[in-house]
């Protein structure tokens, strides 16, 4: 039984359910990033040539889809893309993605399109889930949600919320957290940027935000 039929049924049992919305701030991927894929697993990716390959890893770190959209779409066509963007997709800032870059998304169209822009500003990707859990069930809502994200406050974010930004493990989390209470994003770039390269902190800093 999935989550909406048990939540109708408690309905009409008198019942009060709560369906677990997602915590996360980054959706939950299967497709790879553009930004972390290695070489090998970018010669997986239907369309992807090795002269496209090369393209992706000489251009990165990829801080819109947009960005990564103008180096394929020169030699893949729209019907090769939909493929390409099925097994690699950069993830969506829910609040300042561009209509252009929402229809990347395989399967969305003007109506999705619609909602997604109609719930903006996002709060977190819980508020996500729950309204666009109006419209598709839970497998596309599910699917949906994979492709974007809410920036997530640097001073206040958990630690589950901070671990769900591609390629952010134990050690970096760590970091994040050792300078708080960040004042601004510059101070980020400046501590952050001990322990990595110019190019990896711009790729961290586009899932943060400070409230």
């Amino acid at each position: 039984m999935n989550v909406r039929t048990l939540v109708r049924t408690a309905a009409l049992a008198g019942t009060v359910v709560l369906a677990p919305l997602a915590s996360a701030q980054v959706g939950k991927t299967t497709f790879l990033d553009p930004n972390l894929a290695t070489e090998a697993q970018l010669a997986t990716v239907p369309g992807l040539t090795p002269a496209l390959v090369k393209a992706v890893v000489d251009k990165r770190p990829f801080l819109r889809m947009a960005d990564l959209h103008a180096v394929l779409s020169p030699t893949l066509g729209a019907d090769a893309l939909k493929a390409t963007y099925a097994k690699l997709f950069l993830h969506l800032d829910l609040n300042t993605a561009s209509k252009e870059e929402i229809l990347l998304i395989p399967g969305v169209g003007n109506r999705m399109l619609h909602e997604f822009e109609e719930y903006r500003p996002y709060k977190n990707l819980a508020q996500f889930h729950r309204e666009i859990d109006k419209y598709v069930d839970d497998a596309e809502l599910a699917r949906l949600e994979s492709y974007v994200y809410v920036p997530m406050d640097l001073n206040s974010a958990t630690d589950a919320d901070l671990l769900t930004i591609p390629g952010l493990g134990q050690k970096m989390l760590h970091e994040f957290k050792e300078y708080r209470p960040y004042k601004d994003i510059a101070q980020f770039r400046r501590e952050i940027g001990k322990y990595v390269n110019a190019k990896e902190v711009a790729r961290l800093e586009r899932y943060v935000t400070l409230k």
